[in-house]
């Protein structure tokens, strides 16, 4: 944790309400996200109990499942799933622009620019807690191996025909929630803690009505009394008035309310497939759907809180402007919806259980990139978040106060400026350390050469030298050099990342990296001789 979130929190437990941690929002927002409420069994983590699901905050869906232990009721509560998610999906996957990408041509190895299609928005997805994220990545996997009656005739418990197709975007989704910076798939107690700090620990900041509370806490009423009473306060019965649903369920929900439902819908079920006539048939079945709708009304009493308090979420999250960075970050989370829509219009096979050794040390160094890509671009969109960086001594800010003219020694000199710069800051600046800018918009790198005199007060004057973007002339451009007066800021870490060695195709690698063994010799069989014959 940064000092300057550790301030806030601080802040926060004495003023009684969040702290904001950043003046723009650093994660991108469609117009028309899907919202995701889960509800699990407990006790099994891939026995879905239900779920609201939709667009529109004023009508989810509610989808159930009365008994979880049935696996046809799970393969209908997985159907009538997909028949809500993909449709979403298809929604944004025909609507494309022209785009161009950079590729290797296969004749002379050289990086050519080739024009694609891009889809001009993607889907998002968005679920209350982690924990939610998980399960979406639990079901993806729990189904994108499944066996429809169509593929495989003779396979025990066909899946319905699109829960495969739907495991394989979950899949998908799950696994581009683990790239920094992703927002195909946010979880809301993730995203409010990054713009606000509360006077909680991070495990409580998980539950999503606590949470809410400290950032709006109700008027008379400090945030920490808000959360106390989502946390802990029960209704008549001894519910939960604010049940997490994230996705588990209240023990006291489950044994007082859920468990006797289910039994009785269990006995209801029973009675029917014992009825020896029309008359008795209709009873029970009367008996049956009541049993039912007990159950949904159990499932969303408990869902419908959490959904609610999703959209205030939301709501809180697009009060912020959004970051300069965050398009750019949507566009890559663009460009992987794109691709995953191409491989699965292509008919490519599921994704595998587990990765080889290529995909794998591509995916963790891409979330490296991206990690330290999300950081230097959240600095840089946000003075909130700088100011903890220069907390750190990671960035330095202050004013120019003397630019000399110098140029670097060779048959062609190069402009090669001297900017010293007065600053309060702390920065851990070494030996000819280099540290950048953003002008333009496009960092430009210069080189600590050392200090011009120090302030009693702890400001410095700072000198450094402007190494590059410039120009090609011997004179420098104009703007390109900083001038006395000018207010600068000034990272010692890079704006953008440079990509790492290149890594072998997996075909290409040893067996002893899950490549393939190699040829085998097989010796010729030895002829046929009459010995042989009996």
């Amino acid at each position: 944790m940064s000092l300057i979130a550790t301030l806030a929190r601080l802040e926060a437990v004495e003023s009684g309400v969040a702290q904001a941690t950043a003046t723009v929002r650093h994660r991108h927002l469609t117009e028309r996200p899907l919202v995701f409420v889960p509800l699990i069994t407990a006790g099994e983590a891939g026995a879905p109990l239900g779920a609201l699901v939709g667009t529109e905050r004023d009508a989810p869906r509610l989808l159930v499942v009365p008994q979880p232990r049935d696996r046809d009721l799970r393969f209908a509560f997985l159907a009538e799933l997909a028949d809500v998610v993909l449709p979403y999906i298809d929604a944004y996957a025909d609507v494309v622009e022209a785009a161009e990408r950079n590729e290797t041509d296969p004749e002379s190895g050289k990086r050519v620019k080739v024009e694609v299609e891009l889809c001009a928005d993607a889907p998002q997805l968005i679920v209350p807690s982690r924990a939610g994220i998980e399960f979406v990545r639990l079901l993806g996997r729990s189904m994108r191996f499944r066996r429809t009656a169509e593929q495989d005739p003779e396979t025990p418990h066909p899946a319905p025909p699109r829960v495969p197709l739907l495991g394989r975007w979950l899949t998908h989704y799950g696994e581009r929630a683990r790239v920094p910076g992703s927002s195909l798939l946010l979880a809301l107690t993730d995203v409010l803690p990054r713009h606000w700090a509360t006077g909680q620990s991070s495990l409580e900041d998980q539950h999503l009505g606590a949470l809410l509370a400290w950032i709006d806490p109700p008027e008379g009423e400090s945030g920490a009394e808000a959360a106390l009473r989502a946390e802990l306060r029960r209704d008549a019965r001894g519910q939960l008035v604010c049940p997490p649903a994230g996705p588990a369920t209240d023990p006291a929900f489950d044994n007082t309310l859920l468990a006797p439902a289910i039994e009785r819908y269990d006995r209801a079920r029973t009675a029917l497939a014992a009825a020896e006539d029309g008359v008795e048939a209709d009873d029970r079945l009367g008996a049956l759907t009541a049993a039912e709708r007990e159950i949904r009304a159990l499932v969303e009493s408990v869902t419908r809180p959490t959904w609610d308090a999703v959209w205030r979420g939301l709501d809180l999250l697009r009060a912020l402007p959004e970051g300069t960075h965050a398009a750019d970050r949507w566009t890559r989370d663009r460009w992987s919806f794109t691709g995953h829509r191409d491989r699965v219009t292509a008919g490519e096979p599921p994704q595998p259980r587990r990765d080889d050794a290529v995909t794998a040390a591509n995916k963790l160094a891409t979330r490296e990139r991206e990690q330290a890509r999300l950081e230097a671009q959240e600095a840089l969109d946000d003075p909130l978040v700088m100011a903890g960086r220069r907390l750190a001594g990671e960035a330095f800010a202050g004013e120019v106060t003397d630019v000399v003219m110098a140029y670097s020694e060779g048959k062609r000199p190069s402009p090669r400026p001297l900017v010293t710069v007065r600053t309060e800051d702390r920065p851990h600046l070494g030996e000819r350390a280099k540290v950048y800018r953003s002008s333009g918009g496009k960092p430009q790198a210069a080189e600590f050469v050392g200090y011009d005199g120090f302030e009693d007060s702890g400001g410095a004057a700072v000198v450094l030298r402007i190494v590059d973007k410039m120009g090609r002339g011997k004179e420098p451009e104009a703007g390109s050099v900083p001038e006395k007066g000018d207010l600068v800021c000034f990272t010692l870490f890079e704006h953008e990342q440079r990509g790492g060695a290149k890594l072998p195709d997996p075909e290409e690698t040893p067996w002893t990296h899950g490549g393939p063994p190699g040829e085998t010799t097989v010796p010729d069989a030895d002829p046929v001789t009459e010995e042989d014959v009996l």
